[in-house]
C-alpha cells in the first residue's frame, strides 16, 4: 500500500498525472516555479525519490531522464481510501461517516461508480427519474431471492450472476467460447446489446 505523498511529492506528481506523458525535471521545475521558488536539484531529488518508491518510471534521454507515472491519480486515491477503510476497527461505521461527509455531487459520483461496478441485472434499465438507490435495492432483493430458491429460475435462463452462455450449456463448457446463435457478432455470454 502506498503511503500518502508529501506536499512537494504531490505537487510534482500532480504535474506528471495532469500532463499524462513523459516529463523532464526542467518541465516540472518551470511549472512549479510559477507558484513557488524551488531549485532544480530539489525537483530532481523528488522525482528520483518517486522513482525509487515506484510512483514513476524513467527513461534516459541524453544526460537527463524523462519520468512517467506508473499509475493514475484515481488509482492512488482509491488505494489511500481502501487502506484507511481497512485499518478501521468498524469498517461499516467508517463508511457511514465518510458518506455523511460527502457533497451531493460526490454522492451522485458514488452512485454512478456503483452502477459501473455492479453486475447488471436482467431487468429493464431505470427511467431517468428513478434513483440508483431503488435500482440497487431491487437488484439486492432479486439476487437474495434467487439465491434462496435456485429451483425458481427458468430452465431456459442461466441463474442471475452466472457467466453462462447459451441455454443448455454445461458448467464444464467455456462460456467465452460459446456464441449467441441469434447474434453471431457476440463473443459469447453477452446480452447481444
Amino acid at each position: 500500500m502506498p503511503r500518502p505523498l508529501g506536499e512537494l511529492e504531490d505537487a510534482v506528481m500532480t504535474r506528471v498525472w495532469k500532463w499524462n506523458r513523459p516529463v523532464t525535471v526542467r518541465e516540472v521545475l518551470e511549472d512549479l516555479q510559477q507558484e513557488r521558488s524551488i531549485a532544480y536539484t530539489t525537483v530532481m531529488t523528488v522525482l528520483d525519490n518517486l522513482h525509487q518508491k515506484g510512483w514513476v518510471r524513467r527513461e534516459a534521454e541524453g544526460r537527463a531522464y524523462r519520468y512517467e507515472a506508473v499509475s493514475t491519480r484515481a488509482a492512488y486515491a482509491a488505494a489511500l481510501m481502501n487502506d484507511a477503510w481497512s485499518q478501521s476497527d468498524n469498517p461499516a461505521a467508517a463508511l457511514v461517516a465518510f458518506f455523511g461527509m460527502m457533497s451531493d455531487e460526490q454522492r451522485q459520483a458514488l452512485r454512478d461508480a456503483m452502477r459501473i461496478v455492479q453486475v447488471p441485472s436482467s431487468g429493464p434499465e431505470p427511467e431517468d427519474g428513478e434513483s440508483a438507490d431503488t435500482e440497487a435495492a431491487d437488484t439486492e432483493t432479486a439476487t437474495s431471492a434467487e439465491a434462496e430458491s435456485p429451483e425458481s429460475a427458468s430452465p431456459s435462463e442461466p441463474p442471475a450472476g452466472s457467466t453462462g452462455g447459451n441455454p443448455g450449456t454445461t458448467p464444464a463448457e467455456n462460456p467465452a467460447k460459446t456464441r449467441d446463435e441469434k447474434n453471431p457478432a457476440s463473443d459469447g455470454g453477452g446480452t447481444g446489446r
